[in-house]
């Protein structure tokens, strides 16, 4: 598997806070957003641009609920979805570097009290194994099969994130894996959540905790959160929406209005545009081989599934998937996330120094489309020039 080395993550403090000099050199994109939300009915609409390593575009358009006058603003937190898979990997990496934790430590090693109860086929599933999707874990990406009538809503009758994964996976590891061991991929939002368990057993700390101190703290992402954005029957942050044909209906926040809380290492965080675009800027700054950041070393090993062994193949390393593109001068790196009443979307260009991100509170007809017109039209406007 992936060897375990020292890892670096030196926050330097221009990361920390971006000058007030850089945000006024910031583009505003409204007017260029503006018609795009039109066109596909979002409620609100947000997007960055990454260029030269800084946040050098941004811009926020349309209003927190659909039917409401209260217009979106730059600070307003919008839902990642599995988004958050790669801040997960990036999470577990850190404590890789604590040695808390190895790339190739198995559930068998981490939970023995299960060992002997878990399907054979999981017992030697490791850490690399889960975050690639290729551990045989189901996909609970529509619906929570295996976990199923009494055994599901026993499961989430817990409030207690933590414990509802663990209770989750004391079912769910007993069922025969979708496939062997490292023979094939699966997307898996349960294999997020089984490496999220991985990492609170090793620091008895919650996932949701170990976030917080470990990623929004030190980048200074003040509005990450998890789940469903603002407050119950308040507009007090972008509410999420899903359309049916035409319609387009308002979810009001609290409880139930957001996956479970189980699965929030796949996909639960929240937060603002800029507070993105800190992070996606580090991991930028760490593909580049740039200083006092993560080490590039470590970080190509996370982003080539080639470096496993064996080597898995597929275009899913941890966290990202990596494809070909002439606009970014050869491998980029992207994700796209959604609950189905929100959608985001980031493509990252290392050798261009160059990102884009973009986030909708809206989900379902056209959501993917809408998005990917945004990306096409800041990559053709600031990067390619046509």
């Amino acid at each position: 598997m992936i060897r375990s080395r020292k890892l670096c993550w030196l926050v330097p403090l221009y990361l920390l806070v971006i000058a007030d000099a850089n945000a006024e050199e910031r583009i505003d994109l409204t007017n260029q957003l503006q018609p795009i939300r039109e066109e596909y009915h979002f409620p609100a609409l947000a997007a960055g641009m990454i260029l030269e390593g800084e946040l050098r575009a941004i811009g926020v358009v349309g209003v927190r609920k659909h039917g409401s006058e209260i217009q979106a603003e730059l600070d307003d937190p919008f839902h990642l979805g599995s988004c958050t898979k790669a801040m997960t990997a990036s999470l577990i990496a850190r404590l890789v570097n604590e040695e808390k934790l190895r790339w190739d430590q198995t559930l068998a090693e981490t939970f023995p009290e299960w060992k002997d109860l878990m399907h054979e086929g999981y017992r030697r599933a490791t850490l690399v194994h889960l975050l690639s999707h290729r551990a045989g874990a189901p996909k609970m990406t529509a619906g929570l099969y295996p976990l199923q009538g009494e055994q599901q809503i026993t499961v989430l009758a817990i409030d207690d994130p933590r414990q509802q994964r663990l209770r989750a996976m004391e079912i769910v590891l007993l069922h025969t894996p979708l496939f062997p061991l490292g023979e094939n991929y699966e997307y898996s939002n349960f294999g997020y959540t089984i490496a999220g368990a991985m990492a609170e057993k090793a620091m008895d700390e919650s996932w949701e905790s170990l976030m917080r101190r470990y990623l929004f703290e030190p980048l200074d992402m003040k509005t990450a959160g998890f789940g469903a954005m603002g407050t119950r029957d308040t507009i007090d942050a972008p509410w999420q929406h899903t359309m049916d044909d035409e319609t387009i209906k308002p979810i009001n926040p609290g409880p139930n209005s957001d996956n479970p809380d189980m699965i929030a290492p796949a996909g639960l965080v929240h937060c603002s545009i800029e507070d993105w675009a800190k992070y996606i800027q580090r991991v930028l700054k760490a593909c580049r081989d740039e200083k006092d950041l993560l080490p590039s070393e470590i970080y190509r090993e996370m982003m080539d599934p080639s470096s496993a062994e064996p080597p898995f193949g597929e275009n899913y390393a941890l966290g990202w998937e990596l494809h070909e593109r002439k606009w970014g001068a050869g491998t980029v790196l992207t994700h796209a996330g959604s609950n189905g009443m929100n959608f985001s979307v980031v493509w990252i260009a290392p050798k261009k120094n160059f990102a884009v991100l973009v986030a909708v509170n809206r989900g379902g007809k056209g959501a993917p489309e809408g998005v990917d017109k945004v990306c096409e039209m800041i990559i053709e406007k600031y990067l390619t020039g046509e």
